[in-house]
């Protein structure tokens, strides 16, 4: 009988529990909902700016990320593939993919390897943004961003009109995805 009074209140202890999780999994949805819905707005304009000339929208791929191409003024790369994300963690991720040969960079294919991950990460100490490579082994540059202290408008906007520096960068490590640097 004692069995059964703790196994009715363990049932009931669950089935008050299960609504409020489901309520913070929908704010927690919701919140991001919106963070993406600023993000998307935010890059839209900053995007329009001539200085930094990229064509903001939402992502098919993933519902929370916002993508776009930039491809004015640059030297080195064919063009930077522009992906950011809010994150289920509340933050926003910002990645710079460059492409290159018709391509992006990835690390596996490169012709000089240790001599392309030593520039890679030379490149973290001396650049804006970090250097890395995602699960598949193709180079970004990111930057991410915490929403502690609510949404970085002016932050997001920084980075975003750096975008484009980062062509610089594919030219250093461009004789090592070639083959072409003096070893």
């Amino acid at each position: 009988m004692k069995f059964r009074g703790y196994f009715l209140a363990l049932a009931f202890t669950a089935a008050l529990a299960c609504p409020s999780m489901s309520l913070a999994a929908q704010t927690s949805s919701s919140s991001r909902d919106i963070t993406r819905d600023r993000l998307l707005a935010l890059l839209t304009s900053v995007g329009k700016r001539s200085d930094v000339n990229i064509d903001f929208h939402q992502s098919a791929k993933n519902p929370y990320a916002v993508a776009g191409i930039q491809r004015a003024g640059l030297k080195n790369a064919d063009y930077l593939e522009v992906v950011a994300s809010a994150t289920k963690d509340e933050t926003i991720s910002i990645r710079v993919f460059p492409h290159y040969n018709d391509g992006y960079i990835n690390i596996d294919k490169v012709r000089d390897y240790p001599g392309f991950m030593r520039t890679l990460l030379k490149l973290n100490s001396t650049n804006f943004l970090y250097w890395g490579a995602d699960e598949s082994g193709d180079v970004f540059a990111a930057y991410p961003f915490t929403m502690e202290s609510g949404f970085p408008a002016e932050a997001i906007t920084v980075v975003i009109r750096s975008i484009g520096n980062q062509d610089q960068y594919v030219g250093q490590l461009r004789p090592y995805i070639d083959g072409t640097s003096a070893k």
